[in-house]
């Protein structure tokens, strides 16, 4: 009994594992698609692309990987790449470090009738507001969207 008594008194010790400081110096930012597909395809503007993303951690929505095998489908059939190429550029892409979100579909249902937006369009725009980060995109009409929504404080959609 004396050995049961005394392990009660033993006290656990509290531990916290904190990453680098790099891990806290990079901003995170939401990255479509179009960003990420132009920076692992080596698009027109992959240079942009792989430039805004250099130090950051991007964060996307779960459906961005169903996004990115889409474009890489549409690369091996309209731009006619070989799908050896495509497969290596999805296995870079695969090695991206991206924190993946849920998303709130009421909300980006409100975001893509005000806007105008597809829903998958709508998700990032709900996912930067919801993050508080900007958000990277080439598509023009995201992009006023989000400046309208996030620069414009337009308010929360959910």
């Amino acid at each position: 009994m004396a050995a049961a008594q005394s392990k009660r008194t033993v006290r656990a010790t509290l531990r916290v594992a904190e990453p680098p400081a790099a891990y806290a110096r990079r901003p995170r930012i939401v990255a479509d698609t179009t960003v990420l597909a132009a920076a692992v395809f080596g698009e027109e503007e992959a240079a942009q692309a792989v430039a805004l993303l250099q130090g950051r951690l991007a964060a996307a929505p779960h459906l961005v990987d169903f996004e990115m095998t889409n474009v890489a489908v549409m690369k091996v059939r309209r731009a006619r790449l070989p799908q050896e190429a495509v497969a290596t550029a999805l296995a870079a892409y695969g090695a991206l470090v991206i924190e993946r979100h849920g998303i709130d579909p009421a909300a980006a249902l409100t975001l893509a009738l005000r806007y105008r937006l597809t829903a998958y369009d709508a998700v990032y725009l709900w996912l930067a507001e919801r993050l508080e980060a900007p958000l990277a995109t080439f598509d023009a009409t995201l992009a006023r969207a989000a400046q309208a929504h996030l620069a414009g404080g337009t308010g929360a959609a959910g």
